[in-house]
């Protein structure tokens, strides 16, 4: 069993803990709490870059190793860092759990060392028809991000 954790930071009141954890070749399981956001849906992806020099910004694109477009987390075509929403409630909290195959935490697609990033807004999963949907999600501006490394 590997596990890893990334801890968020946000320059807008925005904080949470995100753990990852596979078995083997497995799929990974991400479980998280998030708080401090407004209600409803918000993007949740794992970024190509662990850096947080400027920010969230600095994270880069959407994890993406094999060069596909932006999509829902059950798509075919998706990058392998679209990890789709998370519902946050009235109280601005979210809990979750998530399980995805290209996600690993070993190997040459893994992502340790890369950043998970908490989007303003909801992501439309590529069905947007707007001019980021299939790059991005349209998923607004990185309101929290960090850095996922190994945890103990």
């Amino acid at each position: 069993m590997v596990k890893a954790v990334a801890v968020l930071s946000s320059s807008e009141g925005v904080s949470g803990t995100i753990f990852f954890s596979q078995d083997g070749e497995g799929p990974t399981t991400v479980t998280g709490n998030i708080s401090g956001l407004k209600p409803g849906l918000h993007g949740f992806h794992v970024h190509a870059l662990g850096d947080t020099t400027n920010g969230c910004m600095s994270t880069g694109p959407h994890f993406n190793p094999a060069g596909k477009e932006h999509g829902a987390p059950q798509d075919e075509n998706r990058h392998a860092g679209d990890l789709g929403n998370v519902t946050v409630g009235d109280d601005g909290s979210a809990n979750f759990s998530v399980t995805d195959n290209q996600i690993p935490l070993t190997g040459p697609n893994s992502i340790i060392g890369r950043a998970v990033v908490v989007h303003a807004d909801p992501d439309d999963l590529g069905k947007g028809g707007h001019e980021l949907s299939k790059s991005t999600g349209n998923a607004g501006g990185r309101v929290a991000c960090g850095i996922i490394g190994l945890q103990g």
